[in-house]
């Protein structure tokens, strides 16, 4: 991951101060994508282990409480 977020920066640089070619621009998109893929994974495993405490006492898992909520 951390080669990844360097190359990721390493092109942003080159970009802003001479531009990428054809090749450079799509691994750059690739890049972007696996990383927010990761970033995304990560973030949904942080919610599947937070829960949710209510006023009226009851603690319910996050995504079972964003759906109570949402039908409120």
């Amino acid at each position: 991951m951390d080669e990844m977020i360097k190359r990721i920066n390493e092109l942003a640089k080159k970009k802003r101060e001479e531009g990428l070619t054809e090749a450079e621009q799509k691994e750059q998109k690739e890049l972007y994508k696996k990383y927010l893929a990761g970033f995304r994974q990560n973030v949904e495993k942080q919610l599947d282990n937070t829960d949710v405490e209510f006023p009226d006492g009851r603690v319910l898992p996050f995504k079972k409480a964003a759906k109570e909520s949402r039908k409120q």
